[in-house]
């Protein structure tokens, strides 16, 4: 998690910039224009602020206004509960005002993935399902919890979801070669790209400025970040252009450094499809320490505009720990029928249960255990208290096992 400290935070003191260098002499620039109108007192966790008058607002009042745009923007921090919960009532916002004329599109989903979540939408597949189709993990990796609730209002209420982002193989080409040696199919799956923008330039030089990575790599970064913003907003633009998209709202979520400042995936939008747009962010201002040791100060340039029309100021802390833990690591056995138990935690729920070394695992809960996410995903499902059933062969007998779920230390390995 990266997280950016500018040279002239949103809370300091207002400076006034002289910058006779860049216009007639005697003139000057007044004020921040990141921040115009500096709040006179220190903002607390759920105010908001709309930045280019810097008058403070109500969650409703920002509501009403981020409905009369097109396209709303929300520049997420992917592992913070606050800007989850922010998404959620924005889309719930905007489907309440415009019902049955609303869209979602999500960074964390690629072009690939739009049948399963079309197949989602329609209700045509329940949670497990939809996971294991979209590849979730394999994708985007962060805890689905995080999207969990947001996922279900837009399937509750037939809400559509647009994958947004380039597919892997396309960004793990451009990573390593620049756009004039890609190859001819590869070129084919490429958006407009115009990678002449001074700001994300400045960003990518700020984020590895000072690292030692060299040019090359800034350049790499760059086009990667080029490849991502223009996809997104391509998909985006494609979407509101065609018949299913024409008279909808569109929410697009994303991470803060697609959106801030609207050089990344809105004005990309708007060189394509010119609609009225808002863009909103969020501002951690009280920060569990468990979350302290993630955040690296990054110091980017001062871009000449606000970062958001609304910024809202939020806590930042650890999404609450209900599950337990099997407390096994297992491989996928070798003939593809269960599990292998290569190793059993002493003292864990599966010890306490009597699972043992090469135990092969069949069965939990009578639903069968195919491959590893079969486990994890069952296994996340449970809570203190709970109890299961696991069916295991052992040197070829057939044991029924009783899992009592108890509170246990995190595996180290990461493991059920």
């Amino acid at each position: 998690m990266i997280r950016f400290s500018h040279p002239m935070h949103l809370l300091t003191v207002l400076a006034l910039l002289a910058m006779t260098a860049c216009c007639p002499a005697g003139k000057q620039f007044m004020g921040d224009p990141q921040n115009p109108y500096p709040p006179v007192s220190a903002p607390k966790v759920g105010d908001i602020v709309h930045l280019p008058t810097g008058v403070a607002v109500s969650l409703a009042q920002m509501l009403e206004m981020a409905g009369d745009a097109r396209v709303v923007y929300i520049g997420e921090t992917h592992d913070n509960p606050a800007s989850h919960l922010l998404e959620l009532q924005t889309l719930q916002g905007l489907e309440k005002r415009h019902p049955g004329k609303v869209a979602l599109g999500m960074e964390m989903f690629t072009r690939s993935q739009q049948p399963v979540l079309d197949r989602w939408v329609a209700g045509e597949l329940e949670e497990k399902a939809f996971i294991k189709e979209s590849r979730w993990f394999d994708n985007w990796k962060m805890d689905f919890d995080y999207y969990r609730e947001l996922l279900i209002f837009a399937r509750d209420r037939h809400i559509p979801i647009i994958a947004l982002n380039a597919d892997k193989s396309l960004v793990q080409a451009l990573r390593s070669k620049p756009l004039d040696e890609l190859s001819a199919e590869e070129k084919a799956q490429m958006p407009e790209m115009d990678m002449n923008d001074p700001y994300q330039r400045g960003m990518a030089e700020g984020i590895f400025g000072g690292h030692g990575h060299g040019k090359m790599h800034i350049e790499s970064f760059l086009r990667v970040q080029t490849l991502w913003d223009e996809m997104m907003a391509e998909s985006a633009a494609r979407y509101l252009a065609s018949p299913a998209g024409a008279e909808r709202h569109l929410l697009v979520i994303a991470g803060g450094n697609h959106v801030s400042y609207g050089f990344g995936i809105p004005r990309r939008v708007f060189r394509r499809l010119p609609a009225s747009y808002v863009m909103i962010g969020g501002n951690e201002i009280e920060v569990s320490p468990e979350k302290q040791g993630q955040m690296m100060d990054v110091e980017l340039p001062h871009f000449p505009m606000v970062p958001f029309d609304f910024l809202a100021f939020l806590s930042y802390n650890e999404a609450p720990k209900q599950g337990v833990l099997l407390g096994v690591m297992f491989e996928p056995a070798p003939a593809g029928r269960g599990l292998l138990v290569k190793n059993v935690i002493p003292g864990s729920n599966a010890d306490r249960a009597g699972v043992k070394q090469d135990d092969l695992l069949l069965t939990l809960d009578g639903e069968s255990l195919s491959d590893s996410f079969d486990l994890v995903y069952a296994v996340k499902k449970k809570r203190v208290g709970d109890r299961s059933t696991l069916q295991v062969e052992r040197q070829g007998t057939a044991l029924t096992l009783e899992v009592l779920y108890q509170a246990d230390e995190p595996d180290p390995h990461g493991k059920p």
